[in-house]
């Protein structure tokens, strides 16, 4: 081996050469406590120091040896040099944001359950919070859905979806915690997780940015305490030949590659480092390249140090231009211009989920929900409840927020589904025996309504053009406004809010407001109703 080898960085900007001294491989002095010792044969320095030892076993012996880059990094070997020199006549290249599949060999032959603790995104629809998602793979490619409170409650929904993949609610690398997707009595994973079907069995993938991937791989493949015993450039090094690696691989069609030691050891996030993963942020992008395609950089755990490779045998993958850029979560879908809110038409995002995310989900005002969605009376919509009010949807209407007292109106046996804290929010409609509502709830038409009255102005009687729709009652003065709770402000001014809020949404005008007389038990609404004179 000439002692002038070099490895050279190509960019986009071009090539820059730079030489690189290798050192004569055998025997290579090390240093312990003040003693030089000379690693020969099958001596290693993993075998005198308790804390260096092979995280995944000696391996094949092939490229870089991981015990040797840790003795050359302690020597004082760059990165760059430790490369030089077990893959001599290599080039450094880069690449930009990538994704790569990953199959989860422990996943084969089972379904994919999965949670995360922020939410998620499956079939073009949001879940709650530790909402699980479970998907099997179809054999056209895409997969039936069923989504359940936690992995194992109650059935909300369920669809079948072209797209076999669960995403995280955000786009991007480098994810909180609680946006990473967990396997149902298992780890967790940064990116997508998602199904496919090889000769008829399960398969799990998980897409994930490169970089988060190796955020998982480096701790797995090397001991992150390295890094405190002056080898981060070994840390350096094995990041830099683990991406390449990665993305030289080529091993199915639903994946380039798989996660145990047939491929690169890959546990999700569980061993994840500080100190690995400042190794591959010192490296981002920077992958092996031989004439000008990725290198499949083996690497082993070889305890005698290793020799450099005929990189020649190895075999490369694609040019770093020809890599596939991450591509962003897809959007999930408009809401439409006539939505179906009955339950058998909620094939995608309900009306009632896209006006619960539009107003900011379980950070707004109405609260976490607390059930499924449920059919108003005789198919009229749909309503759910949330912890601070209720959503309902009819067709014409589409998704308004009420309170839990207009819900009783339209669903007075529902009183005993309400949440604890709105007890004394709701009033009593009247006794248990009370006729059932006929017809479709009578909501106000927003349009034909206008904007709430500015503090202090008189609230002119609505024109009344739906013979359906209820006249407000004719005692209330003009100035009143209703208050929540069921006292007035004569004053026009609001009375103080309850502890328990109404739910009903603070743009709506007073005589948007379906609130009944506290004292009155109110009759029930008749279809085809003239208004009251």
């Amino acid at each position: 081996m000439r002692a002038d080898t070099s490895i050279a960085r190509k960019t986009r900007r071009g090539t820059r050469r730079r030489a690189v001294p290798i050192h004569a491989t055998p025997p290579l002095p090390v240093l312990v406590g003040g003693t030089a010792l000379v690693l020969t044969g099958a001596l290693g320095l993993w075998q005198l120091l308790p804390d260096v030892e092979p995280t995944v076993g000696a391996g094949h012996g092939r490229g870089m040896s991981q015990v040797g880059a840790f003795d050359n990094a302690r020597a004082g070997w760059n990165a760059e040099q430790i490369l030089g020199h077990y893959y001599p006549g290599a080039e450094l290249g880069q690449i930009g944001a990538t994704t790569i599949g990953v199959r989860l060999q422990a996943q084969d032959d089972a379904t994919l359950d999965t949670y995360a603790a922020a939410g998620a995104q499956v079939a073009g629809r949001m879940i709650g919070p530790g909402e699980a998602a479970h998907l099997t793979p179809m054999p056209d490619g895409g997969a039936s859905v069923v989504v359940t409170a936690g992995c194992d409650g109650e059935v909300l929904w369920q669809s079948a979806t072209d797209d076999p993949y669960v995403y995280p609610i955000g786009a991007g690398p480098g994810r909180p915690a609680d946006e990473h997707l967990t396997l149902c009595g298992g780890t967790a994973y940064r990116g997508a997780l998602g199904v496919a079907l090889e000769n008829g069995s399960y398969r799990t993938v998980n897409q994930v940015d490169i970089e988060d991937y190796l955020a998982g791989v480096l701790p797995a493949e090397m001991q992150a305490n390295w890094a405190d015993q002056g080898a981060f450039e070994a840390l350096r090094a094995q990041a830099i030949a683990a991406r390449s690696y990665a993305l030289a691989e080529d091993r199915y069609p639903y994946a380039q590659t798989c996660d145990t030691t047939d491929c690169q050891v890959y546990p999700g996030t569980v061993k994840e480092d500080a100190r690995t993963t400042d190794a591959v942020a010192a490296t981002v992008g920077t992958v092996l390249l031989r004439d000008g395609l990725i290198l499949r950089s083996e690497y082993s755990a070889a305890p005698d140090g290793g020799r450099p490779a005929d990189i020649e045998t190895f075999a490369v993958g694609p040019a770093p231009g020809d890599l596939v850029e991450s591509l962003p979560i897809p959007a999930l879908p408009e809401l439409p211009a006539d939505p179906g809110p009955t339950i058998e038409a909620l094939a995608g995002e309900s009306v009632i989920d896209t006006e619960y995310r539009r107003l900011g989900g379980p950070g707004s005002s109405i609260g976490a929900p607390i059930g499924p969605e449920m059919m108003l009376p005789q198919r009229a919509g749909t309503y759910r409840l949330y912890t601070n009010g209720v959503i309902v949807a009819t067709k014409t209407l589409g998704a308004q927020v009420v309170d839990f007292s207009t819900l009783l109106q339209l669903v007075p046996e529902v009183g005993g589904q309400l949440p604890g804290s709105a007890a004394t929010g709701p009033k009593q409609v009247g006794p248990q025996n009370d006729p059932p509502l006929e017809g479709a709830p009578q909501l106000p038409n927003l349009a034909d309504v206008g904007p709430a009255p500015e503090p202090g102005s008189t609230v002119p009687e609505p024109s009344v053009t739906d013979p359906n729709v209820a006249s407000p009652p004719s005692d209330a003065a003009p100035n009143t406004v209703t208050d929540p709770s069921g006292g007035t402000d004569p004053n026009g001014g609001s009375a103080p809010e309850s502890e328990a809020s109404s739910g009903v949404d603070p743009n709506l005008a007073p005589e948007q407001i379906l609130e009944p007389d506290p004292g009155a038990v109110p009759p029930p609404v008749q279809a085809n109703a003239a208004p009251p004179e």
